[in-house]
């Protein structure tokens, strides 16, 4: 294989990798900024050095380039000492080191505990026990209430079995952006968890925008079939963000981590 043509290959795979690099990077910190400007970090350090894609896989090796980087500069969230941002703060301290890490490239990322492990520098027993931890750790600390923002009745009813498993309570479902107008006011959730697109056409990002400007910020998970789309990092973009089809295991993680975290950016229309 040529320089050129393994070149090449390498410039596919990282465009391919880079939507979930970002999404992991806004996840780390709570922030599209921080965490764009780490996935931008983690790109030109491979492009400098590709010999840290080295023995690993690329879609590995690119995001423990990013965990490197992210871990060397103090593993920072998102700045600020007040509101829901402090709050972040303060139960992040108390968690176990590197266990929510390891728990969103397991169950958000889809990387195997072996893979997990080369990403953080553990073995994969230990990169095991880190997502056992963070899952026991973020259940305990956070229970609250949940909006579902869903058209299609069997995906709605499917989440809000997930969600009611968990211990939170689920204060309504509504299908179009009106109707989530409507509940949200009627029963603030702690979180809302919103598909993209909903019934009659309307749009779950206009939705929690709406929301957000009547009840003030929250935690937001996003549910799109193409989160390419809204990964792109050229206006502002979720900071949390399941892909369809999506997996139990992938709701757990997203909403533990969400309402564990406290703080999300949202999309604008």
């Amino acid at each position: 294989m040529t320089d050129t043509t393994e070149t090449r290959n390498i410039s596919d795979a990282l465009g391919k990798c880079l939507p979930f690099l970002r999404r992991y990077a806004r996840a780390l910190t709570g922030s599209q900024t921080s965490g764009d400007a780490f996935a931008a970090a983690s790109l030109e350090a491979i492009l400098t050095d590709r010999s840290v894609l080295d023995g690993v896989e690329v879609r590995t090796g690119v995001f423990r380039v990013l965990y490197s980087i992210w871990a060397s500069a103090g593993a920072p969230i998102e700045e600020g000492e007040s509101g829901m941002r402090a709050k972040a703060q303060k139960h992040l301290a108390k968690l176990t080191n590197h266990s929510r890490e390891a728990l969103l490239l397991h169950s958000i990322e889809g990387f195997s505990f072996e893979e997990v492990g080369i990403i953080i520098g553990v073995s994969t027993d230990e990169a095991n026990e880190l997502v056992q931890i963070a899952r026991r750790e973020m259940a305990d600390h956070v229970t609250g209430s949940v909006m579902i923002i869903e058209d299609e009745a069997v995906i709605a009813m499917d989440l809000e079995s997930i969600v009611s498993d968990m211990g939170h309570r689920v204060t309504g479902i509504a299908r179009t952006q009106a109707e989530a107008v409507k509940l949200g006011n009627e029963d603030v959730p702690d979180l809302i968890l919103a598909d993209i697109q909903l019934a009659d056409n309307s749009s779950g990002i206009d939705a929690v925008n709406d929301l957000l400007g009547d009840l003030g910020l929250r935690p937001v998970i996003f549910i799109t079939a193409f989160p390419e789309r809204l990964l792109t990092g050229n206006k502002p973009e979720p900071a949390f963000l399941i892909s369809k089809p999506y997996t139990v295991d992938q709701v757990l993680s997203a909403v533990s981590q969400a309402m564990f975290f406290s703080s999300t950016e949202t999309l604008h229309s």
